[in-house]
């Protein structure tokens, strides 16, 4: 089970820019609001945007693996390559699953060894960045007939993933004609929206992306679960570990519930101590995406302008992600010289899959120290050392600690923090799962591209950004 150590956020670490620890009793006014946020959380859980919670536990549970596996039964062997078209939480996910459970070279191996087709997730539309992968595919990897695309849109309006896959529609469409369509999945909301009529009109398989879930709660859903279990991922342990941490944080008391814990400490050391950027730095290279991921979630879910009751409110925290050791040759001078207004979340694996021993024998007294230890104690040494630094500067910091990183322990991350961001919509009083500053610019961007009955959307955008004198060139 993972463990989420807190002690450096406290006052007695951290002196006065930490907690009183006195406020985290037992029976005082913080444990039992943060207990009836928990009841709230038990009678909310399944309903409405919190459906969420019922992706680990079935019958939701087993329905999607059971669809998940047929696909990816009747797809495996048949592709050298799995391009995923997505953007935002239908393609975060697929990435950060991916890193951290398969190898770093996962896409250079050779057929047989790796677990599964090489795999390509396409979360921009920068031409540039697109045609390569495409190009990758029709000629070093094999052909787009060896090649297999993934569509994630629940609405499939979407711009983004739009573009990609009409584009990839028309170049499957003049290799194969109509027997493209095996070379797509779809997934998609599974009653309506344009992308169910297309997938209808045109035979593609399907997945749903489940009512109430959005996406950036949704990689524990077909829109993460298909990439996985195609690329050799334990996708059951995934489901397995999540539903374990979600009992773990179903605990009313606060200091025997992570989840709770972690969404207090961070909102409250945000709001009386000025500490608003949350940096996430694990210390693995494989768990780095899994930061990207929970930059989403943090920054999309509580950044709001107006809370419950409509007052103006600005609310959220900034995430940040590092990565151990690496950024302590970065960004470590400004997290402990620079302003005090960041929380430094820092994860911390046991026991890594594969460790290096450090040789004997260079010689040089200098590094002497090194001979006979290994690149995982190393590693492990410069966590430890760069938490002390944090202590000794009086910056908050906190550790979520990985016996192992794994199937079942990367699910449990992923629901522990999909809870937390539950309880800190609690604290802030907001709705944790809309996004109504994204509209906007989807908005513009449909003008600005011609679709009709967006034209003042265009107007807007030419009038307010008219061409100024105030340009260097250099």
């Amino acid at each position: 089970m993972l463990s989420l150590d807190y002690a450096n956020c406290l006052a007695d670490r951290v002196g006065a820019h930490g907690l009183d620890p006195a406020i985290l009793a037992p029976g005082g006014d913080v444990a039992t609001a943060m207990a009836a946020h928990t009841q709230r959380l038990a009678s909310t859980r399944g309903t409405n945007w919190e459906r969420w919670r019922d992706l680990p536990f079935d019958p939701v549970r087993t329905a999607h693996l059971t669809a998940v596996r047929d696909i990816a039964s009747r797809c495996r062997g048949r592709f050298d390559n799995l391009i995923v078209l997505g953007i935002g939480g239908s393609a975060l996910g697929n990435i950060a699953l991916h890193n951290a459970l398969n190898p770093a070279t996962h896409n250079l191996l050779p057929d047989g060894v790796r677990t599964g087709p090489r795999l390509f997730v396409v979360d921009n539309v920068d031409p540039v960045a697109f045609d390569n992968v495409i190009e990758y595919c029709e000629s070093a990897g094999g052909g787009l007939h060896r090649t297999l695309f993934n569509v994630i849109s629940k609405s499939g309006e979407t711009a983004e993933t739009a573009a990609q896959f009409m584009i990839v529609r028309e170049r499957l469409r003049a290799l194969l004609g109509a027997g493209h369509a095996e070379q797509v999945v779809a997934i998609t909301d599974p009653a309506r929206g344009t992308m169910r009529q297309i997938c209808e009109r045109e035979g593609y398989p399907t997945l749903p992306v489940p009512d109430g879930v959005g996406g950036r709660f949704s990689v524990l859903s077909p829109v993460g679960l298909f990439s996985a279990c195609m690329c050799g991922i334990d996708i059951e342990a995934l489901l397995t570990g999540a539903a374990e941490m979600d009992a773990v944080c179903s605990r009313p008391q606060v200091e025997r519930n992570p989840a709770a814990m972690l969404a207090l400490l961070l909102v409250e050391l945000g709001q009386t101590k000025g500490k608003t950027n949350h940096v996430l730095m694990p210390y693995a290279s494989n768990l780095y995406s899994m930061a990207d991921w929970y930059r989403q979630l943090w920054a999309e879910s509580l950044g709001k302008a107006k809370d419950l009751a409509g007052n103006t409110a600005y609310t959220g925290f900034t995430p940040i992600k590092a990565l151990g050791a690496t950024d302590q040759h970065s960004q470590v001078q400004l997290y402990r010289e620079g302003p005090n207004d960041k929380v430094i979340g820092m994860i911390e694996v046991e026991k890594f899959d594969t460790d290096v021993p450090i040789p004997t024998g260079l010689g040089v007294e200098a590094l002497r120290y090194l001979e006979g230890r290994s690149l995982g104690e190393l590693l492990s040494a410069e966590k430890r050392a760069t938490e002390y630094a944090f202590v000794e500067s009086m910056r908050p910091n906190y550790t979520i600690r990985f016996p192992v990183a794994d199937a079942y322990h990367i699910g449990q991350f992923i629901s522990l923090w999909q809870i937390a961001t539950a309880y800190a919509g609690l604290l802030l009083n907001i709705d944790a799962y809309d996004q109504p500053a994204v509209e906007l610019g989807k908005q513009a961007t449909f003008g600005l591209m011609g679709r009709a009955g967006y034209e003042k959307f265009k107007n807007t955008v030419d009038q307010t950004l008219r061409p100024t004198e105030r340009i260097i060139n250099g």
